[in-house]
């Protein structure tokens, strides 16, 4: 078994009579796009910024590459590029001399570097402004730089922090396709947002973190399970033998809503409804309405919290 570029184990943070984290273990593995999903205050800026080695963690520990990681591993902390919720750009600056700025602070420089420089500012679409002033730019482009910015010294490891967060459609597209590629090209990504559909778009597989626990990881699919779909039907002339050939459906659920209205429980919509059909012409019921209902992220997410995701 390959060894998780990324591993957290129990780890523990508390402020003041606040419980940010209260151990938490998860990994990741190299190559892959993993979504951290949680209410506000749930802990997952707290656990970003351990990651990055921004702030030291009451217990517990954090391996990269399987090495253990801490604020003052300097060599380690060069592997992680970090997107903050808040921008971190100067505005009396330009495009291009903030990231020559962020270069210097891991000591690039040079051709090579001026090179890397102009790619990726062509990467996040903002080549044709590199000499203007980042004061001047629209918030989507600020966002675009800002992941820019965390590119300089080519991490193995991204986290992204609300990459995405009050950014024009534009923008948003220019940045997944930035994140897709950077995928593509190996990097392993850490992706935190409040929109359920680009964690559901990007992510191989999901952590939903929950009062500084992590109450559930595992991929869209798995996830998704955790809540049946339903198909709910209206039909005339519907005789006993009707009901009777729905209860023996395998994995169905089946309810009497009202007088007329039916609801199947199950956990595989598009295999189900074939078969319904089939047993309400078998039996002479003629539907007169059919809806259908499968559970997404959203749902999963609220089923397990109990809240919205910007509660």
């Amino acid at each position: 078994m390959s060894t998780p570029l990324l591993e957290v184990r129990d780890l523990r943070k508390t402020f003041a009579a606040t419980r940010a984290l209260d151990g938490v273990s998860c990994h990741v593995e190299a190559g892959e796009i993993f979504g951290l999903l949680g209410p506000n205050g749930a802990g997952k800026t707290t656990l970003l910024s351990i990651v990055a080695g921004l702030l030291e963690a009451d217990s517990g520990d954090v391996r990269i590459g399987g090495q253990p990681f801490g604020p003052r591993d300097l060599g380690l902390r060069r592997q992680i590029g970090i997107v903050p919720q808040e921008l971190a750009l100067y505005g009396e600056l330009t495009a291009a001399e903030n990231l020559r700025f962020f270069g210097e602070l891991y000591g690039l420089g040079g051709a090579d570097f001026e090179r890397h420089l102009i790619d990726i500012l062509r990467a996040v679409g903002l080549e044709d402004r590199a000499h203007h002033r980042v004061s001047t730019f629209s918030g989507g482009m600020q966002r675009r730089l800002n992941l820019g910015a965390a590119l300089v010294h080519q991490p193995r490891l991204l986290l992204l922090d609300e990459p995405t967060a009050g950014v024009d459609p534009q923008s948003r597209n220019r940045l997944f396709e930035e994140i897709r590629r950077l995928h593509q090209g190996g990097m392993t990504i850490v992706y935190t947002s409040h929109y359920m559909e680009e964690v559901q778009a990007l992510c191989s597989r999901i952590g939903i973190i929950d009062h500084g626990r992590l109450i559930a990881c595992d991929t869209l699919p798995r996830l998704l399970q955790r809540l049946p779909g339903r198909i709910r039907f209206q039909a005339v002339s519907v005789r006993d033998e009707l009901r009777g050939g729905l209860e023996q459906l395998d994995g169905v659920r089946l309810r009497l809503l009202d007088e007329a209205t039916w609801e199947l429980e199950t956990d595989n919509v598009p295999h189900t409804v074939p078969r319904l059909l089939a047993i309400c012409q078998q039996h002479g019921a003629e539907l007169t309405r059919l809806e259908t209902e499968e559970p997404n992220l959203e749902k999963v997410f609220l089923h397990l919290t109990g809240h919205g995701l910007r509660d």
